[in-house]
Parts: C-alpha cells; sequence; structure tokens
C-alpha cells in the first residue's frame, strides 16, 4: 500500500500554507458552491463524507476549469437534540454542541476538503443569531410575522409545536411521537404572501431536479374554483371553498372541520359535539383522510340554508374535513364526491345527481366527471365545464360567491417552546401590545445554561427565567415581558446561504456588493427530503429580502443536486443508533482518504442510494496503490512533447478519448462511470512497454490531471515528481484532441415496437441518448411513435428498439 498517511498530512499543510481554498475578493467567473450544513448531534457520518466529496470533487474540476470558487461550510446548532443530550446526560447544551463541533471540525479537516474556513459560521453563536433575529423584525415590520390563535401540531414527546412541514406521516419528524393538535397563540411568517412568485418561480428552476419541482408544486397545491357563502339558520353566515362549483345544486349537508370556529361554538353547547371535536384531535391528519377508513360525524342538529334554493341542510362536525384545507368547510355533494357520498349512505342523507355522465357509471358510487347538467334549474343541459363559469358569475350577481384560489401551503409556524434557539426578539407590554426589540439592542441573548431547567413543561423554559423574561417596554419605558419562545431551527437555515458571503460583518447581515458578487448558489447539494421544508423557506427569505432591495436575485440556487442514502450491505440505510454505520475516520485511517473517496463515488450514481460492499474498498487501495507503484518512480521532470507518430498510437487515442469521457462524466454526476474509465486507462498504461518515451510521460502526465478531483493527495505527490513546485489544482484542466477520437462509424438499425422502420450512419461509441436522438430525427421513425415512447432498449454499436 501507498504511504497515504505521509502524503495526506504533507499535502493538506502545504495547501493550508498557499492558502489553496481561499474565496478570491474579486472574481472574474465566479462559482458558488455549497452543501447543505450538518446538524452538531456528533461526528461526521459516511453519508456526511459522501455528500462532501461531491461537493469537493466540484471544487477541484471547476478550479482547474479557470473558477473562483466561494465553497464554505457552517453548522446548524440550535434545535431539540441539545436538549435532550442535556436532559438525559445531564450535559450543558452549549458545551454538548461546540465539543461536538470541534469533533467534526477535525474530523473534516482530516479529510482535506476544499472548505474556505474563514467562512465558517455557527448558528448557535450571538454573532449569527443576532441576524436571525433581526431578520424576523424585518419580517414583522413588513406585517409577514404574526402572533395568532390556531390549532396547531403538537409533540407531546418534544413538547413543542412543529410546522406542517415537521410532520410526516402523521408523526414528530424527530421523535416519531404521534402528533396532536392543540389551540396554542403562536408565532407564524405569513408565506402565503409569497405563494404565487414560490409556485410561478418553480419553472424558472431549470437546473433543479424535476421530482423536487413537483413535490413543491405538490406541497404549495393551487387549486382554483370558488368561494360560496352560506348562512346558518340562525343568521351566522360561513364559507366554504370549492374546486367544483357546478355541483352546487347538489349539496345536501354541510360539514365543519373539527378545528372550525363554528364547532367551536357549538361545542360549548353540545356535549356530543365536544366529545367528537376531543377525539378527533387526537388522530392525526392522515388517518383523518386515510381513504377507506369508515366516514364518521356528528350532527350538531342545526341547519344551514341552500344560497340558491333556500333549502335547508344538516350541519355535521366530521373528521375527514381538515382545517387546513380551505375554511375548514365543505359542502357535501354526496352524488359527485365519493367521501361525500360514502358519508351520506351512512347517514341516511339524500344523493341528488346534477351532472349526468356521456357513459353510464358504476352503481353505489360517486360520479366525480363532467358530463351535463341535470336537476339544476334553467341550467339543465349546460356541459358542467361551462356551468363552472355561468355558475360562478350567477353567485358573484347574488353576492353570494366568488372565483377563488386555494393554496396547500400554509404559513410558516415559527415559534418553539424550547430553550436552544434564537429568542424570537419581541417584547408583550400591557399598554403597547407587541413591540419588536430595537435593532441596536440585538442580540436578544440566552442566558447562561447553568441557571435553565430544561425539563419540558409544555411553556418555554425561558418562560421561568426572570431575569430573561422581565424588561423594559422600548416604547412606553415601563414594565414589559419578554416574548419566551425561540425559533424553529429552520429560520436559520433559511438565510444561511447569505452569511456565508459576508460571515464577518458585524454591521451588517450582509453586505450588498457581496451578495451581488456571488449569488445565486451555482451548486447546492443536499438530499430530497428537504423538498418541502428548508427549500421552499430559503426561496421565501431569498424572495422577500430580494423585495426590500437586499439582493438582486429572486431565487437562491441555480443547480440543486440531490444525493442519495448510503446502506449496508443489507441494503438498511446506515444511522448511528441502528448501529451499521461504517466510522469515517475509522475507514480513513485505515485505508486513507484517496481510497476512501475512490471507494465511495465508484459504489454508484451520486443521486442513487448505495449498499456498501467491502470489496469496492480493496479494490479503490489496489487502484491507487498501483498508480503510485507505476507512476511515481517512472515520473521524468521536465517538458514534454509529441511527434506525429506518437499521436497515431492507440494509447494516445485511447488517453484523449479518456479525457473526452471524463469531463462529460463529471459535468453531468457521473462520477462513477469517469471513475470506471480511468480504470479501464490504467490497465491500457500498464501494458504499454516503453516506461521510458515521451507518449508513456505523457500519458501520466495527463491521467494525474483527471484523477486529480477524485484522488487529490496522492495526484499532488505524483505532479511534483514531474518536477511542479505549485498545486495541480492551478493548472488548467485537459482539453482533448479531437482530431484523436475521430470514431469509426456504424449503421445504427432503427426498430419500433421490435419491427425494423429505419437505418442511420451514425459515429462508433455513442450513448442511447444520441443513439435515441437520431433515431427520432427518422421521418418514418416519427410516423409510428408521434412523440410518445415507453421504453428504449440499445444495445451498442448495433441497433436502438423504440417500444411505444
Amino acid at each position: 500500500m501507498y504511504p497515504f498517511r505521509d502524503i495526506e498530512k504533507k499535502w493538506q499543510k502545504r495547501w493550508e500554507e498557499i492558502g489553496l481554498y481561499r474565496t478570491p475578493e474579486k472574481p472574474e467567473d465566479k462559482y458558488y458552491i455549497m452543501e447543505m450544513w450538518p446538524y452538531t448531534s456528533g461526528d461526521i457520518h459516511i453519508g456526511h463524507f459522501r455528500n462532501y466529496s461531491f461537493g469537493d470533487l466540484r471544487w477541484r474540476w471547476e478550479k482547474m476549469m479557470g473558477k473562483d470558487i466561494l465553497h464554505p461550510f457552517g453548522w446548524d446548532a440550535f434545535g431539540l437534540p441539545a436538549e435532550e443530550a442535556a436532559i438525559k446526560k445531564n450535559l450543558d447544551p452549549r458545551e454538548w454542541t461546540y465539543n461536538n463541533i470541534k469533533a467534526a471540525r477535525r474530523t473534516i479537516k482530516k479529510l482535506g476538503f476544499s472548505y474556505d474556513w474563514e467562512r465558517e459560521v455557527i448558528t448557535s453563536d450571538p454573532d449569527y443569531y443576532k441576524w436571525t433575529q433581526w431578520l424576523l423584525i424585518q419580517l414583522y415590520k413588513e406585517g409577514l410575522l404574526y402572533r395568532k390563535e390556531a390549532y396547531v401540531n403538537w409533540c407531546p414527546g418534544c413538547k413543542t409545536v412543529l410546522a406542517n412541514e415537521q410532520v410526516e406521516g402523521g408523526l414528530c419528524w424527530r421523535c416519531d411521537s404521534k402528533v396532536e393538535k392543540r389551540k396554542l397563540e403562536q408565532w407564524f411568517v405569513r408565506t402565503t404572501d409569497y405563494v404565487e412568485g414560490l409556485l410561478n418561480d418553480i419553472e424558472t428552476l431549470d437546473e433543479w431536479p424535476e421530482n423536487i419541482k413537483e413535490m413543491q408544486r405538490n406541497w404549495i397545491g393551487k387549486n382554483e374554483g370558488a368561494t360560496i357563502r352560506f348562512t346558518m339558520e340562525n343568521g351566522e353566515e360561513f364559507e366554504v371553498f370549492t374546486t367544483r362549483p357546478d355541483t352546487i345544486y347538489g349539496v345536501t349537508f354541510i360539514c365543519l372541520s373539527p378545528e372550525s370556529e363554528i364547532a367551536e361554538v357549538i361545542a360549548k353547547k353540545n356535549k356530543e359535539v365536544k366529545q367528537y371535536i376531543h377525539d378527533a384531535l387526537l388522530m392525526s391528519n392522515i388517518e383523518r383522510t386515510i381513504v377507506d377508513r369508515e366516514k364518521t360525524g356528528v350532527n350538531t342538529h342545526y341547519n344551514a340554508i341552500h344560497p340558491l334554493t333556500n333549502e335547508e341542510m344538516p350541519v355535521f362536525v366530521a373528521d375527514f374535513v381538515l382545517g387546513s384545507y380551505g375554511t375548514g368547510i365543505v359542502m357535501g355533494v354526496p352524488a359527485h364526491d365519493q367521501r361525500d357520498f360514502e358519508f351520506a349512505k351512512k347517514f341516511k342523507l339524500p344523493i341528488r345527481q346534477v351532472i349526468k355522465p356521456e357513459k353510464e357509471t358504476e352503481e353505489n358510487t360517486a360520479f366525480t366527471g363532467h358530463g351535463i347538467m341535470i336537476n339544476s334549474g334553467e341550467f339543465d343541459g349546460m356541459r358542467s365545464e361551462e356551468f363552472i363559469k355561468k355558475i360562478t358569475q350567477v353567485l358573484e350577481s347574488k353576492g353570494v360567491g366568488c372565483k377563488s384560489i386555494n393554496y396547500r401551503l400554509k404559513d410558516w409556524l415559527i415559534a418553539r417552546q424550547r430553550y436552544w434557539g434564537a429568542p424570537i426578539p419581541m417584547i408583550h407590554c400591557e399598554k403597547c401590545g407587541i413591540v419588536p426589540v430595537p435593532e441596536e439592542d440585538l442580540p436578544v441573548l440566552l442566558p447562561p445554561t447553568k441557571e435553565v431547567d430544561f425539563i419540558p413543561k409544555s411553556r418555554s423554559p425561558l418562560a421561568d427565567h426572570s431575569n430573561f423574561m422581565n424588561t423594559k417596554c422600548p416604547k412606553c419605558g415601563g414594565a414589559a415581558l419578554r416574548d419566551p419562545d425561540t425559533a424553529d431551527t429552520f429560520v436559520d437555515s433559511a438565510w444561511y446561504h447569505l452569511r456565508y458571503l459576508d460571515a464577518k460583518n458585524k454591521a451588517k447581515i450582509f453586505d450588498r456588493g457581496e451578495a451581488d458578487k456571488w449569488l445565486p448558489v451555482d451548486l447546492y447539494i443536499g438530499g430530497a427530503e428537504h423538498a418541502t421544508g428548508h427549500l421552499i423557506y430559503m426561496r421565501f427569505i431569498t424572495k422577500f429580502l430580494h423585495k426590500l432591495g437586499y439582493l438582486s436575485v429572486k431565487e437562491p440556487v441555480l443547480r440543486l443536486f440531490n444525493q442519495g442514502m448510503v446502506r449496508d450491505e443489507n441494503g438498511v440505510v446506515m444511522s448511528k443508533s441502528k448501529g451499521n454505520a461504517v466510522d469515517t475516520e475509522e475507514l480513513v485511517a485505515k485505508i486513507g482518504v484517496d481510497a476512501a473517496k475512490i471507494a465511495i463515488l465508484f459504489f454508484g450514481p451520486p443521486d442513487s442510494d448505495i449498499d456498501w460492499r467491502e470489496e469496492n474498498i480493496k479494490g479503490s487501495t489496489r487502484f491507487l496503490t498501483k498508480i503510485y507503484d507505476l507512476f511515481y518512480e517512472n515520473a521524468r521532470k521536465g517538458a514534454i512533447s509529441l511527434d506525429i507518430n506518437d499521436k497515431q498510437k492507440t494509447l494516445f487515442k485511447v488517453v484523449e478519448k479518456t479525457t473526452k469521457k471524463v469531463t462529460n462524466d463529471i459535468e453531468k454526476f457521473s462520477y462513477n462511470t469517469a471513475i470506471a474509465a480511468l480504470m479501464e486507462l490504467l490497465n491500457k498504461i500498464t501494458d504499454y512497454v516503453d516506461k521510458n518515451d515521451n507518449l508513456f510521460q505523457y500519458t501520466i502526465r495527463r491521467f494525474m490531471s483527471l484523477l486529480a478531483p477524485f484522488a487529490p493527495h496522492i495526484t499532488e505527490e505524483i505532479y511534483s515528481r514531474f518536477g511542479n513546485k505549485e498545486s495541480i489544482f492551478l493548472e488548467d484542466w485537459p482539453i482533448y484532441d479531437k482530431e484523436a477520437i475521430i470514431e469509426e462509424q456504424f449503421t445504427l438499425i432503427i426498430q419500433i415496437n421490435g419491427k425494423l422502420r429505419a437505418r442511420a450512419v451514425a459515429d462508433k461509441g455513442i450513448d442511447k441518448e444520441k443513439a435515441l436522438e437520431i433515431a427520432l430525427k427518422q421521418e418514418n421513425v416519427q410516423k409510428f411513435i408521434k412523440g410518445n415512447h415507453k421504453k428504449v432498449i440499445y444495445v451498442p454499436d448495433k441497433l436502438i428498439n423504440i417500444v411505444v
């Protein structure tokens, strides 16, 4: 095995001496790389190592491509795990957090990753959370941060509220406790004010994965329809949102959600309704909306008046109606909604058909499609699609409805009833109401941990700390109380990409000039699990600061890349809690950083989950040892020039083809296939007889340049053997000789569903995408597939079969 320990230590010291990773002050061709930062719950694990290896590889390649790069690092340091550690292990959460940061930072530095540590940020540092608080004050000034009483998600395990995005399958995202509903007064951010921009600008994110964009579209959930006003028999009015106003004449009952204010008022007088609401709120939204679950409800014994027919209809409370959808009240149209149909059957309610299908449908089910209007008075015979527009106009003319849009996205609940977070910078005064802390008084510091009782009591530990809570009103000077809640950690991570720009600035959150210089982020690497949480918040804050004039960009990230998970040999995702995780430090101590990186990059495509195999670890070690043994002793100093005869040799052509492939593979994140190409090239180099001629020297130098982003330490060592004193990463990325890679041609057989439909001349070595592109240009092929195909089978250099 090559002496990796000495080599790694030597070159990491050298990189630090020359400031290789330092961010240039005046970038000419900027490139901003970020990986999603770690939570400080311990040392980095193998999943982190894989994620950071992708970013490091990209830094090295972009550097050789001539980019001026910002590649920062930071720590998501606030949050529940620190308090849980304090409670369970009798530890100081601050000490626990910073000890974890110290250990993880030491490990990352041992790995030689290309971070500019001068840009490091830690969310629990006062000079960071000062600006988190400043940001909350700006939201408040703009009317986007507000406090209201509402039903919220409550985790009985963590004893704090959760945002909708933190409830996964009805469970708390952190502790897996079953989430309940509680009515509390809480702080919200009005993300819904930016909903159209958040939705429409998804279409500008050309370099984001389509699945992430679709997840955001669905989470934002735009629905067009109508809001219709009904009246209770006591004269009280309420509104219903529906996407199908064409079914208005088919309404036979009303269902209130357990969270609705009307249901709450009725419950004060009706014990049966009160008990039903209590039981419903103990269930998760997932449980309440299971499609095949038997429908339940309770009759309020109140009636509502139909806005067009004046017909009376019963009002129920039903748990399948969610307070978070529309107005939290639905009109029951059992003939045209399956859920309403099942409810009506159970409670023996009328089922009135108002849309007739053009074809017969199954009995005992609701018809949910479009058709011809019936039982709708003067509108009978009209197509239902046309009737939607017509009835909306009628409702508007009568003053009982209007065209409207509903979104699934709700305002962002940010308050947490825990200690370890950024205190919400608001003061409560009996005389003046809520008053923001003056900006010159920021940060509002957390009290010392030794003065705080962390045991959860369904309220913030800060509420019991009199020295923290008691203050003076900035407006009237009278006695007042601080807000006891802290901000959710997602507030911290919604803007960290901005603090990296100007991490040491004490006067501003960041300098506008630095923002203009570096934004947007060119490449953001992280998990797809953040699609409907962090990434939406990050986009919202960027848009908010753009509107205020702090940023010139509306979107934070140009290119988003989602890495896969690391699984063990049994296909189980690795984690420390499961005891199946590979220890990064142990692995690196055993085989070295470069071999570990080669192994983890070679396991499979970066965006796919990978299964850890010991044989791949051994293979990467053999690969690098072979390179070291062959190149180190045979490396020759001085300039190398090739003559015309050298360029006719097979090895030269293989080198140029490999250069093209590795370049293309790195560009499209196909790191595993790039390494495979280098392995093939190494075999060719090994078989080359004359180790002293110019072509061999040219080849191993080119090989080192191509290998450098993947295995930086060993390549630097061998690069120095050529007589070079600076870093290989200050060299230009090699450009392949186009004449050397001219391929021979072949006749591509083109089949549709296995039948020959066309032939075309193509270059040997083309991939499936190129073969398909050629096939789709053939006139006879276009005639058969008409733009649609399900599957493509490609036999390289022979045929392509398109299944339609």
